[in-house]
This record gives structure tokens, sequence and C-alpha cells, in this order.
């Protein structure tokens, strides 16, 4: 073993060198629960589905195989984590490919019929920073299922990238996962999450004030005027975001629609970041960057 990645409610993640193959690769030791015992057997299953696929060609981490230690369940995947940019974001000419990336392992996943649930940027491996274009994979199934096997009101993802159907208990699909790659994308163009809420209640309160009144009822909460903001990020990506996080999962964007937008036309211009344009919808102004 040569250190720790991460911890988090399910176990540890450590980094560790193959004896047999030198190879560097990450170890997720989970929990000795039940529960979490459950879940890392669907997450071997999810996996297992994947391992058909080129995990380059469809930028979803390679898996290894699995060992039992002590009735402990650990995976054992390729894994890196996203470079700390200081809140700064990301040059449109990184988030491009990272978005581009991101929606064909999306694609791949749906082909399968299988929902990520937890799509987030620490799930987003950067596999060589230094690689142009960036290279990026999509990391942890440990929430993922079928989608035909979804439990409505079941608490996936994590607070500020879950979708509204999730928050508040609608059966979900595949759409799920494309509302969080649309808060991933404000996220690495503007260096901020969108909706930086500690609870489920706070992210409703977010969309009433960004994109309108169809959760009033669950908050009790009302809209407020939208305000013109500061911004990043050129037109067509906003409208890409927009597309992104509709609210009716029936309307969101599918991958196969993603691929396809302008945001992706050859020789489409790279500007700054700072490039100010105006979001309308979008108000990224609600942002408590304190």
């Amino acid at each position: 073993m040569l250190g720790f990645l991460g911890e988090g409610g399910f176990g540890i993640v450590t980094k560790c060198r193959n004896t047999k193959t030198n190879e560097v690769v990450a170890i997720k030791v989970n929990k000795r629960n039940p529960e979490i015992l459950q879940q890392a057997n669907m997450e071997i299953f999810i996996l297992e589905q994947l391992r058909g696929l080129d995990a380059d060609r469809c930028n979803i981490v390679q898996w290894n195989g699995f060992f039992l230690d002590h009735q402990r369940i650990c995976l054992n995947c390729l894994w890196d984590y996203i470079k700390d940019r200081k809140n700064q974001g990301l040059p449109i000419s990184e988030v491009r490919p990272i978005l581009h990336q991101l929606t064909n392992a999306l694609s791949h996943l749906g082909s399968l019929g299988i929902v990520h649930a937890d799509l987030k940027p620490r799930n987003i491996m950067v596999v060589n920073r230094h690689e142009c274009p960036i290279k990026v994979k999509l990391i942890d199934f440990g929430l993922a299922c079928p989608a035909s096997k979804v439990n409505p009101g079941g608490c996936v993802g994590t607070v500020g990238y879950r979708a509204p159907e999730v928050m508040i208990g609608s059966r979900y699909n595949e759409a799920i996962d494309m509302w969080s790659l649309g808060l991933v994308a404000v996220e690495l163009a503007t260096g901020f999450p969108l909706y930086p809420a500690r609870n489920d209640y706070e992210v409703l309160k977010f969309i009433i004030q960004t994109q309108g009144q169809q959760f009033q009822d669950e908050t009790d909460y009302q809209s407020k005027d939208i305000r013109g903001c500061w911004e990043k990020i050129q037109n067509v990506l906003v409208s890409l975001i927009k597309q992104m996080l509709a609210l009716d999962p029936n309307q969101r964007i599918t991958p196969s629609e993603v691929l396809h937008h302008p945001f992706f036309s050859p020789g489409a211009p790279n500007p700054s970041p700072r490039w100010p344009v105006s979001l309308q919808v979008l108000d990224v102004s609600l942002i408590n960057h304190s």
C-alpha cells in the first residue's frame, strides 16, 4: 500500500502497487455492514456489465476485479483525482473535451440501461492532466443500478448534484445523470458549484430562485426575481447547460443530443473562461463565494 486516496460513507480508497505487474492501482475497501455489502455486490454486478466495454473508448474506469478479505469486499480500479484549480474554473478548451467524454460515458451506460446515480467532480478521474486534450473517466459505481431496478424514494447521489425528481422521491431513470452532468459543467467552467447547499431543501430553494416555481409546494418557498449575474462561459455552453438542467426529466437533453450540440462542433471557439455573458435563467450570482 502506497497511501490513502479518500474516505467516504462506504469505506476507504487506498493507493496500492500490484507486486506482480508493478501497476499502481486503487483499492476500495468497504465497511463491514450488511447494507454496504449488498450495495457493493450491486456495484460488482454493474462493473461486470461494463467489463465488456472498451474502458478508454467509453471513458469509464477500468475494473480489474475484486477480492474478499474477512468479509470486506474490495474493488480494484485505476483511480486519480481532479487537480485543484483553486476555484478559477477550467478554460473552455478543457471544459469541452471533459464534457464530451463524460457524455460519451453516459451514452454507453445508457446503452446498457445503467444509471450511475452519483455523477460529480469527485467521481471524475483525470487520467493524464498533461495530455491534450485532457482525458477523463467516470468512476465509482457504488450507487449505480439498472434503470429497471431503481428504487423511487431511495437516497442516491450527493447533495448539490441530485436531480429534482430524486429529491422529491419520484421515479427516476438515466436522466438524473444528465442533470448531474449539467451541474458538473457549471462547476468546471466557473470553479464553483451552482447549488452550494447543505441539504436537499436548500437545493430546491436554489432551483426555485434560478429556474422557476415547480417545487414551491414542496419547499413553501417563493421564487425571487431573476437578477443580473457575472459569468465566465460562452452562450452556446449556457444553452447546453440549460437543456441539461431541464426540470422535467422527459424534456432533459439526452447523451446522443448532447454529442451533436453546437458546443462540440468542429472549429468552435475557445474563449477565455472569464468572457462575460448573461445566463438569464441560471443565476450564478446566487452562489455565496465567501
